[in-house]
């Protein structure tokens, strides 16, 4: 289904941006434009970000010395 008309961007693309890391609606604009346009789909960008599971893995404790 499509969520962002203006910039032709579907729902499965959002929830990949999300696994891949997207944290808030500003990091999905900056990775497939949708919510750049007009905003009115920003509110179902920010309903698939809160319900899709990040498969991103962050090494928070890992350091290299």
């Amino acid at each position: 289904m499509y969520v962002c008309i203006c910039a032709v961007v579907t729902d499965a693309e959002i929830r990949a941006c999300v696994r891949e890391g997207a944290r808030t609606a500003d990091d999905v604009g900056d990775q497939c434009a949708a919510g750049t346009g007009c905003g009115s789909c920003l509110d179902q960008i920010d309903t698939i970000i809160a319900t899709t599971p990040c498969t991103e893995r962050w090494s928070v404790f890992s350091r290299t010395a």
